[in-house]
Parts: structure tokens; sequence; C-alpha cells
């Protein structure tokens, strides 16, 4: 009955800017809470803040890599908007209870991850409605409306925090949140062709299907895809774990203000767009597709070990801009598995790549937290996340590595480089076989013939632009 009245109440044909309105408020809302979050984290875990971070992270990362192919293969049959809005809601469900019941706050963001893949299906919404040639540009703007969101929504929430205090931004939070779950509700129209879901009904789900480790498990059948993959966990592990737990590190260890992380996250994003549509085009061009991954890669190293050492702000602001050029790396990289790759098995291929990604997604911020545990990096005074005071250098004792976890990162990038190197340039050739009737079979290479009929990758595909950034 639910869906049949969201049908009804639908407007017009499905279009890519249904999908970019949807991922611009949920991100929005999300990105008001960046200074609240802090002080949250800090009032509700005084002890091993850092810690407890990384395992709410880290869970809710896992639970998302779980439940991800399932809610992929139960929208092709159900239709992308029932499970648009389940996941939509979901997301944001936890935002009011930030201040209504902290715990109760972590604790649904936490199990929130069993539905919050909303790329996941908006990927496969915007692939319903697109033709192949023009999808990647459609992918590419909603990527770029999730940068354009946090590029704006971290300094309203931070001014308006300073202002008028944090309740005032968790109440507009909600708002956005509540008119982003109507807006799917009643505005947004179903992608998925009535014929489809009609012919899917009754249709069994398969474990195979709805297997998160099915993906992985195909890595080695190719020795191509498996060097990529192994570079693509080497370099997105540190990733995924820093973007969990860097703007708490700012404001702890190198002493930024609301208004700076804020400050901080607008100029990553605005030169993170840039360098993944002008840089990373002449790069291409210019040098090729496997030297722009390793170039990627290079900023990505010289990144990690800045944030890892430095421990003045301007180091900060200066790696900022270095990870916003290896922001590069993963489109690189998206394309040379696409010259590797037959062209019916992108999906496949890709899908591997996505589940790498998404178990990253939830390792890598519980091993940064873990990190920042052992070697006893603490929360014990918020004051400097909440002012704009400056604080003297001998208001803390300096560390020789102020940040371990970024140094780590640092190093399984230079295990990714190394593997790297060993990538093809250039696809490998097909085999013709010929008998003496001179009739010719082609063999084709081992990906190409990886998983067929494997789901198209969900939204780790590409993935949102502030966390490609390396923040």
């Amino acid at each position: 009955m639910l869906i049949k009245y969201m049908r009804q109440r639908s407007v017009g044909r499905a279009k890519v800017a249904h999908a970019v309105v949807v991922i611009f408020m949920e991100f929005f809302a999300w990105g008001l809470l960046t200074t609240p979050m802090l002080t949250v984290l800090h009032d509700t875990f005084p002890q091993h803040t850092f810690l407890m971070n990384g395992l709410i992270q880290g869970v809710k990362g896992l639970l998302s890599f779980m439940s991800a192919p399932l809610v992929g293969a139960l929208s092709d049959v159900w239709g992308r908007k029932s499970f648009l809005l389940l996941t939509v809601f979901f997301t944001c469900a936890p935002i009011p209870l930030m201040r209504i019941s902290p715990w109760w706050f972590f604790a649904l963001m936490s199990v929130s991850g069993l539905f919050s893949v909303t790329f996941s299906v908006i990927f496969a919404y915007v692939a319903d409605i697109t033709e192949e040639h023009e999808r990647s540009t459609a992918y590419g703007l909603v990527s770029a409306t999730f940068a354009a969101s946090l590029v704006t929504s971290p300094a309203i929430g931070a001014f308006l925090s300073i202002h008028y205090g944090d309740s005032l931004v968790v109440l507009l939070a909600t708002i956005i949140a509540v008119l982003d779950i109507l807006f799917v509700l009643l505005v947004v129209p179903e992608s998925l062709p009535d014929k489809m879901r009609l012919s899917s009904w009754g249709f069994p789900i398969s474990w195979e299907q709805a297997d998160p480790f099915a993906s992985l498990r195909k890595v080695g059948k190719d020795s191509t895809v498996l060097l990529i993959c192994v570079t693509v966990l080497l370099s997105y592990l540190p990733e995924a774990g820093q973007y969990s737990s860097f703007f708490l590190y700012l404001g702890q260890v190198i002493n930024f203000s609301s208004a700076a992380i804020a400050g901080f996250i607008a100029m990553v994003g605005i030169l993170s767009i840039g360098a993944q549509t002008l840089l990373l085009s002449v790069l291409m061009k210019k040098i090729g597709n496997k030297s722009t991954v390793l170039l990627g890669l290079g900023f990505q190293l010289f990144q990690l070990a800045w944030y890892g050492f430095g421990s003045e702000p301007w180091m900060m602001w200066a790696a900022g801009a270095v990870a916003a050029l290896s922001s590069i790396t993963f489109p690189a990289i998206s394309a040379l598995v696409s010259r590797c790759t037959d062209r019916d098995q992108q999906g496949a291929v890709q899908g591997i790549i996505t589940g790498i990604r998404g178990l990253c997604n939830g390792l890598g911020p519980f091993l940064f937290g873990f990190i920042f545990f052992l070697f006893n990096v603490e929360l014990n005074d918020i004051s400097t996340v909440q002012s704009n005071s400056a604080v003297t250098p001998d208001t803390k004792q300096k560390s020789v590595v102020p940040g371990p976890p970024f140094v780590f990162g640092a190093c399984t990038v230079v295990l990714a480089l190394l593997v790297a190197v060993f990538i093809p340039s250039q696809p490998a050739p097909l085999v013709k076989t010929c008998s003496s009737s001179s009739t010719c079979v082609v063999t084709e290479p081992m990906s190409s013939i990886l998983a067929g009929g494997s789901l198209p990758a969900s939204d780790e595909d590409i993935e949102p632009l502030l966390q490609d950034s390396s923040l």
C-alpha cells in the first residue's frame, strides 16, 4: 500500500536532478553537525575518545559493507524509491538524538549502518535513467554535489554553533533531514520500469547476490585485477581511517578552532573538485593512466606523512592542499580498471573494488582509533575546538609523532606504490587460436570472465569526493 501511494504521489519522470537533491540535503544535514559532533563525542566519551569514535564508525562501516549487496538486490525487485526512502530515513534518524540522548545517538548511528547505503541506491537510480555513455558524467555530478554540500555546511554549522549554540544546529539539521525524507516520499519518481519490477516478483534473491564477500573471492583469478585490488586495499584503508577521525584530530592535537576546521573542509573540497576535473584530465592526457595513479599515491604518501609528523596549523593547511591533489588516485584507478577489463565485465570488476573499499570503510576507522589509543592520544580539552582563541605552544607538550595512525597509513601507501608499479599500463591482449581450417577462436583475458551476472557495483564505485580527498 505504501509503495502504491508513493508511486501515485511522485512527480514527473525520474531525473538525475532528483538524485542530486536527495544527496545534497542528506549530507548537508550531516555536515552541519561537524562541530557539535566533536563536543558530543568528548562529553559522552571523556576517556578514550578516539578509540570510541573509531569503534562507532567502524561498526557502522562494517554493517554498511554487509548490507549493501542485499539492499541493492532487493531494490532490483521492489524498486529504487522504497529503498531510497528507507536508506535516507535510517541515515538521518540519529540526528535529533544528538541533543536528546547522546548515548542513543551513537548507538543508533552505529546500527544505522545496516541501511545507511544511500549511495548504493542512488547510483542504481542514476543507472536506470541514463545511457551508458552519459553515466559517468551523471555519477560525477552526484559526487560533486556531495562535495558541494560539505564545502558549505560545516562552516554554516560552526557559525551557528558559536553564536547560537549546538541545539539550533541540531534542530536545523533535523528539519533538513525531514525535508529530504518528504522529498523522496512525495516528489522522487520510481526509476525502475514497471515491467522489470513485475518480472522480478517471486524471483528468489540468491545468497550469491546478498553475500558481501562474493566479489572478494574472485580477486585472485586475474593477476592484473589482483594487483589493482591490493593497491586499493593498501591506499584506501588509511584514507577511510583518517576521514573518520581527522576533524577530531585537528581540534585536539593541532588546536584548530571550529571555524578553522570548517574552513579547512571547504578549502580541501574546492581544491579536490579542481583536481578531479581539470588536473586529472590534463594528467591522463600528458602522462597516461598508470602514471597518474602513481602520482596520486605519491601525493597521498606525502600528505599522510605530513599529517603524522606535522605539529603546526600551517602544516595541516599545506598538507590539506596535497590531500586534494591525492584525490585523483581513485578516478585514475577506475579508468585503469576499465582499460584492463572487457567491456561487458566492467560492473563485475568494479564490484570487486567496491567490496574492498567497503571493507576498508569498516576496518579503517577502528584501526585508526586503536592506534590513537595505543599511543595515548586522548581528547583532554575541548575548549580549543569550541573557541577561536589561540593556544600557546606551552599549553600542550609537543610529541615527536603527533599523529601515529597517519604515519602508519603512510607506510601502507608505500606498499601500495610498490604494488602499483607492477600493474600493466595496457590491457592484456586477446589470444587467437587458429586451427588448420583457418577458424580462429578468441580467448579473452581472465578479467573478462570473472563473474558473469554479478551485480553492478554499489556506492563506492564513485566515492564521495571528500572521502576520496584523503582528509
